[in-house]
Parts: structure tokens; sequence; C-alpha cells
């Protein structure tokens, strides 16, 4: 049985985490996002890491998981119940414990059967729930999965196996033949089963010639002689132990795939349910193609600072279809790094699959993300900050393709601006040039002016809005570069107009 809830064709295994993990959980605080998606959950934590940094490049795969979490969001009762009986079947398998037995056939045949039984009972949970409710659900996903479980558990199918189960307890003893092999030594042991005679009348099976056969009783102190009878049932049972301890394997196999892709929905839905309880807007994103240079947004915020914060956070309205590059620009704590965050965040959470945190989202697939924000001054002193800065440029380029995605914010200000400004303009000339979209928040004057005189169709230039009375909005707008930061500002708000 399969689950292919994470993939249309295949089941949920971790991708290629992305080479810069570090970099991206430092920068856009992912850890947030993935404490409030677990809610103490371990599990899920570790699953929802896994997914956000394992970002799709597969538009049909991104579309596929979003229409499953769509139905989760609209069933979410269903969903948890699924996820709490997957849950479940793994803890009580765990805790049927073999412990010094574990080398005996009759011992894992014992446990195999009590294992199974509990397997049985649980999956006729799910499939009860499959009858039950299939019909609410519109995803391809969840509809094949439910379609699996009403036809592969079949009532004659899972009666058999209950069957199957009931002889395996061997009740009525065990029956065992075999052959004498060289030196006397037995083998070609063959188990035979012992319920068929249940079938016929008792007075087909008294007058039913049978061949004649000879006892040996052992006697009750005769440890030895219970030790090799218990050896001789032990390889007559070994070879229908050995495949029932696979097909309890199996069978926990499926539940441990439904419970790990089901955690990430998990995730989603208690994050879901934390933003909607602030009224924060959330909404199923518009993916395109990589090749596409699509980014149009409306009342984008930054969740990990929303998840920080008791009040809604300000959202961006930012219209960048057809933008290689997005330039922000001066005016100190107007949001230009939180900014950058929201799309680094929303554009992972696309790409996994998920809603994003905003009005609406409509943006091109990236083939990597990347950030380049600025560091503390290295303490070891073993090199300097602007080196610093270069070899994490360094390390990015070697891992770029094209079509990726660089976040930047306050780079190469380690220097002089002029210095400062040809180093960035250099470097992003050449990303632009390779087909790799850039966002650049900086206070570097020269190096923004610079790129504005080029007035270049695919650059958009961005400030924080600021009101006539010096009013901070935390809202960008379109805006030729200003040379000043409005250090003014600060200087009042801190020590009162003069």
């Amino acid at each position: 049985m399969n689950v292919f809830l994470m993939y249309p064709t295949k089941d949920f295994t971790v991708q290629d985490i992305s080479p810069n993990e570090s970099a991206l959980i430092q920068d856009l605080e992912l850890s947030a996002l993935w404490n409030a998606m677990a809610a103490g959950d371990q599990f899920v934590w570790t699953i929802s890491r896994q997914v956000t940094l394992s970002p799709l490049v597969d538009l049909d795969v991104i579309l596929y998981r979003q229409d499953i979490l769509n139905d989760c969001v609209n069933q979410e009762s269903v969903v948890r119940d699924i996820y709490a009986i997957a849950a479940t079947a793994i803890e009580r398998e765990k805790k049927n414990y073999l412990g010094l037995f574990s080398s005996y056939p009759s011992a894992i045949l014992q446990r195999s059967v009590d294992v199974m039984q509990m397997f049985v009972e649980t999956l006729e949970q799910l499939k009860h729930i499959a009858q039950t409710h299939a019909h609410q659900f519109v995803s391809s996903g969840f509809s094949r999965f439910f379609t699996m479980l009403i036809n592969e558990l079949g009532e004659e199918y899972l009666d058999q196996v209950k069957s199957h189960l009931r002889e395996l307890k061997f009740r009525k003893g065990v029956w065992i033949s075999a052959a004498l092999g060289p030196g006397n030594k037995a083998t070609r042991f063959r188990l035979h089963r012992t319920s068929q005679t249940k079938k016929s009348p008792w007075i087909a099976r008294i007058m039913t010639k049978t061949p004649r056969f000879y006892t040996y009783t052992i006697a009750d102190r005769d440890d030895t002689g219970a030790r090799a009878l218990a050896e001789l049932r032990d390889r007559g049972i070994y070879q229908v132990a050995n495949v029932l301890a696979q097909s309890t394997d199996h069978v926990l196999n499926f539940f441990t795939l439904l419970k790990t892709e089901l955690a990430f929905y998990m995730g989603c839905l208690t994050l879901h349910k934390v933003l909607a309880q602030k009224e924060e807007p959330l909404c199923f994103p518009v993916p395109a193609a990589t090749t596409e240079r699509l980014l149009s947004v409306e009342g984008l915020y930054d969740v990990c600072l929303s998840l920080r914060q008791v009040p809604r956070v300000v959202g961006n309205t930012v219209k960048a279809d057809g933008k290689d590059m997005v330039i922000i620009t001066p005016r100190n704590q107007g949001g230009k790094s939180t900014f950058l965050r929201s799309i680094g965040l929303a554009q992972l959470m696309m790409q996994c699959g998920m809603f994003v945190p905003a009005e609406s989202f409509q943006a091109n697939i990236c083939n990597g993300l990347f950030t380049h924000f600025k560091r503390e001054e290295d303490v070891t002193m073993n090199s300097g900050k602007l080196d610093e800065e270069l070899h994490r440029m360094s390390e990015i380029v070697d891992q770029l393709k094209a079509n990726s995605l660089v976040l930047f914010n306050e780079s190469f200000a380690a220097t002089n601006e002029r210095e400062g400004s040809e180093i960035a303009r250099q470097i992003v000339s050449a990303l632009v040039e390779k087909h790799v979209q850039v966002f650049f928040v900086t206070h570097l004057y020269e190096l923004a002016a610079g790129l504005y005189q080029q007035q270049r169709e695919n650059f958009l230039f961005l400030q924080p809005q600021r009101l006539s009375d010096g009013e901070r909005t935390f809202k960008l707008e379109e805006g030729k570069p200003l040379q000043t930061s409005f250090g003014e500002d600060l200087y009042h708000r801190i020590f009162g107009a003069v």
C-alpha cells in the first residue's frame, strides 16, 4: 500500500537539503516557523524542517500538495484522526518488544501475530474513515488514498487475514513433517495446517482411515527433551514466522510513511490556526515556471515576525513582474529587512506546497534560494568583515544555477561606500546577466543611484514610505534612491525636538 500524499508518483523521502541551509535558517529566522508548526512535537518539527529546506521546482507537485493541504484545512478533524491512528499504531508496535527472545522463531511468530492483529484493527479504522468521509475530499491525493484503502482492504480479504492469524496461534498444536537426512538428522521441515479437519463432520473424521503414527511423551522434568522439542517446533515454524514478520514490517512501513507525510500537513494546520487566530491573511500562492519573471503580491508580511509579536504585522504590496532586480534603499527602521525576509519565507513556503502569509501571492519558482545578509565582526580576527562577506559570496556563486534567487541585506558595506558600491555593482550585474533574480537592500547610495541611472526596465527601485509628518508606515513604495536615510527623524524621536 502506498500513501502518495507528498508526491503523486512516489513516497516521501528526504530530498537534497538546500546547500546553504545554515544561512537560510539564520537569515530568514526559520526556527520560529518550525517551532510554530510543531507546537512542541519534535517529530513534526523535524519533518517540517526537512520539507521547507527541500523546496520543490516541479510546478505540478507544488499544486498537488496545495490541493492536499486545502483538503486538510477544510477537513482538519478527519485528517488529524488519520494522523493519530497512524501514530498510535506505531507506538503500540514499539511496546510489543521481543527482548531476549528476539532470535527464537516461536517468539517472533507470537509477536508478529499480536502486532498484525493490532494492525488489522487499525486498518479497519482507516477504512471506516475512508468509507465515511472520502466524498468530502476533492484533492487527487486524498481521493486516491481513500480509494486504495477501500479497494485493497475488502471484507473478504480482512476476514481471510484474521482466519490465518487465528490458525497461527496453534491452539491445537503444531503439525510438522520432516525427513531423515545424512546422519539421521531431520531435514526438509514442513508446517501443515491444523484447521482443515474443522470443516469435516465428526462422523467423517471417525470413519476416515488415517495412517498409523507413533507418539512420544516427554517427562515433566525432562528439560533437555523439552528444549529439543522446542527446537524442532522452531525449525518447523521458522518460514512462516519469517514471512509474517516481513508482513508486519510492510504494514508498519505503511503507517510510518502515513505519519511522516501527514506530519508536514499537521504542522501546516497548526501554523494556519495560530495565524488565523491573529486574523493574519493567508492565501494559496499562484506559482509560475522558473523561466518566467513574476512577482505580484498584496499584503505580504514576515510570518516569523508575526509569530513573535502580538499585534498584526504590516503587509506590503509589490508589483515586480518582469523584474530581474529589486533594489530597496535607505530610511532606517522602515521595514526593508523585514520585507526581504518576507520574500524569502514566502518563496520557500510556496515551493513546499504551503499557503503563504499574504492576501495574494504570485511568483515564479526559483531553482535555488540564497541569502547574503550582513554578519557580526569575526571574533576570532582570522579575517576582516569584507573578506568574510566575499568568502560567503564565493560559496554562493559556486552553487548558483540560472533562475535562482539571491537576497542581499546590507552586503559589502564593510568598506568605504565607493569600494563597496563597485564590488556590489559588479556582482549583481553578473548575476542578472546569468539570469539570477536579485533582491538587494542597501544603504550604498552610489550603488543604487548608479543602477537607477541605467534606466533598465527589468530593475525596480523601492523605498520605505514616509509620510509628510515623518511617520513611518513600514510599507514600501516605488521611488528614486535618496541620498539620505533621514537620521534626523531618529534624533528627534530619541532626544525630542530642539
